[in-house]
């Protein structure tokens, strides 16, 4: 049975997504599977697609998932000082421009214990 051809933009997005993930290291063949495989669950998920399996209808979609994972690298220190800064900032803990990192780290768990309480 043949395919739906893709659209214009689809093409685009594919190519795009096979070119980022072959800068990022994958093989030619791992990166087309890859963009295709992303191309075609957003086809699902728009309800373009003939045949669409349950994940790929009721899933977030890749964008959306690869946002999230890019902003959950915290490395094996955990959070960065400036990521700490940042959430200081954000609640408001004072005089949090002198502090080292573990201050951070203690001055913002205190917050959370307290918040869970």
């Amino acid at each position: 049975m043949p395919q739906q051809a893709w659209t214009r933009k689809q093409e685009r997005q594919y190519e795009h997504i096979k070119q980022q993930t072959e800068q990022h290291g994958s093989s030619t063949e791992r990166a087309e599977e890859i963009a295709a495989r992303t191309v075609n669950k957003d086809r699902a998920q728009e309800g373009h697609a003939r045949q669409r399996s349950g994940t790929a209808t009721e899933d977030i979609s890749p964008e959306r998932r690869g946002g999230l994972r890019s902003g959950n690298r915290t490395g094996p220190g955990g959070r960065t000082k400036q990521q700490l800064y940042e959430d200081a900032r954000k609640a408001g803990v004072r005089g949090r421009s002198n502090m080292t990192k573990a201050e951070l780290e203690d001055a913002l768990g205190s917050r959370s214990d307290e918040s869970s309480r």
